[in-house]
């Protein structure tokens, strides 16, 4: 099994390709859910959150 840093090396690779590379915020929150630190569907509730545009009513 491949560890943590070659995992991240080789997404930001493909992410490279395609124009969006990851920053080191993404490489932290890529480091907390591989380890266990955070579960995904956890990180993806606060980024839904942070990214929301709240609207008024």
């Amino acid at each position: 099994m491949k560890n943590i840093e070659e995992t991240i090396r080789d997404i930001n690779g493909t992410m490279t390709i395609e124009g969006m590379p990851l920053t080191e915020e993404d490489k932290v929150t890529l480091r907390k859910c591989i380890t266990g630190k955070v579960s995904s569907d956890e990180m993806v509730k606060r980024l839904v959150k942070q990214y929301s545009v709240k609207q008024d009513r």
